[in-house]
């Protein structure tokens, strides 16, 4: 997946976290399924006029210029969507009285489920290289079977298939 929905070398989002990241892939897939929606109704249009025989017809160039500004105006609202998720994200990143958000040691229970999992991936990923020993320090951390809920056995399955 090619990300243009924000320029990713810009240093302000050089440093996202996985969650971020996340948020950025969907609002980048989002921006990629309405322009091929207005893509495809433009070739509908086209097809229609050629049935019509005015396939040449000052009309279709108003109406495919209307397409196409429709949804780069929908494309500009899902862009400035998630700059505020990434904005609201790295509020709620800064940390609270004990500190910086930082799993273990100061866990973010503003995050959902998912946006848990994704974190607590990464903590053991960045931890070490060896997928055996990742796995054992998962198996005994206490804090992630309540962190993360039902999401505690996906990332154990993951993790072991990593081994």
């Amino acid at each position: 997946m090619t990300i243009d929905i924000i320029d990713l070398n810009d240093p302000q989002y050089a440093d996202l976290s996985p969650v971020q990241l996340s948020m950025v892939r969907a609002a980048q897939a989002q921006k990629d399924k309405l322009l091929l929606a207005a893509e495809a109704e433009i070739r509908k249009l086209l097809l229609r006029m050629v049935e019509r025989n005015t396939a040449r017809a000052s009309a279709r160039e108003k109406e495919e210029t209307r397409l196409r500004t429709e949804a780069n105006a929908q494309v500009d609202a899902v862009r400035e969507d998630l700059l505020y998720q990434l904005a609201y994200e790295a509020y709620q990143n800064e940390g609270n009285e004990n500190g910086r958000y930082r799993y273990p040691e100061n866990p973010n229970y503003n995050l959902s489920y998912s946006q848990r999992f994704l974190v607590v991936r990464q903590y053991y990923m960045d931890v070490t290289s060896d997928p055996v020993a990742r796995l054992d320090a998962y198996r005994m951390d206490s804090l992630a079977r309540t962190y993360l809920g039902d999401f505690y056995q996906t990332l154990y399955d993951l993790l072991a298939s990593y081994c």
